[in-house]
């Protein structure tokens, strides 16, 4: 046992890189993916709609400690496949991102009038002009605010990468605590770290809410 010294203090911070790069995987990759399904669920033909919110409510109704355990110890077992941690939590969490920001997104085009594609028509613009220049512009002002609220979500939730080995800033501060013998200072810091991470996000998501109101 030692005391909490300032070299604790610096691991946990130099611990962020991967809770930031764990955020930043999953937006890379889940965000293309995620516009995909939120197009396809507002596709004018059925099937496609009804398999894309198949794929969402599946994703959805797993927990993602179940999807980090699948890729990782499932696949190995099913298809006989080893999955290194790293690519197994970047599908768990692109999956994981794009479900949810799939269905933000679906909601922020069902929200745009029919009758902006039908101006849009009218000009004689076509079907991807009417959604680049008029529609996706507007859907992108109302689902700007949850998206970011997301990512508050997003970022608590790389805690459990932990799982798997990775030393975030959550795992970071059981090795701390564990050398230290000082949980509650040591799990303090972690969330003041967290609090200082999310809180500016969450104010950001509220001011957007206020200033790209939908309603008027």
């Amino acid at each position: 046992m030692r005391s909490f010294s300032l070299i604790d203090f610096v691991s946990l911070f130099a611990a962020l890189r991967w809770t930031v790069a764990l955020v930043v995987l999953a937006l890379a990759f889940g965000a293309p993916l995620a516009l995909g399904l939120a197009l396809g669920r507002v596709s004018r033909f059925a099937g496609l709609r009804w398999a894309m919110a198949a794929c969402i409510q599946i994703v959805q109704s797993v927990p993602l400690l179940g999807l980090l355990f699948f890729f990782y110890f499932g696949m190995p077992m099913f298809l006989g496949i080893q999955v290194p941690a790293i690519i197994a939590v970047t599908f768990a969490y692109t999956l994981y991102t794009a479900a949810f920001l799939g269905e933000i997104w679906r909601g922020g085009l069902e929200a745009v009038k029919q009758a902006q594609w039908e101006a849009g028509a009218c000009l004689g613009l076509s079907a991807w002009q009417q959604f680049r220049h008029i529609i996706a512009p507007q859907a992108l002002r109302l689902s700007l605010p949850p998206t970011v609220g997301f990512l508050v979500q997003l970022i608590k939730g790389t805690s459990l990468a932990s799982i798997l080995g990775f030393v975030e800033l959550a795992r970071a501060g059981q090795v701390v605590s564990a050398a230290t013998f000082q949980p509650l200072l040591t799990y303090a810091l972690v969330a003041a770290i967290y609090f200082a991470l999310c809180l500016p996000l969450t104010l950001w998501s509220r001011s957007l809410e206020a200033r790209l109101d939908g309603s008027r």
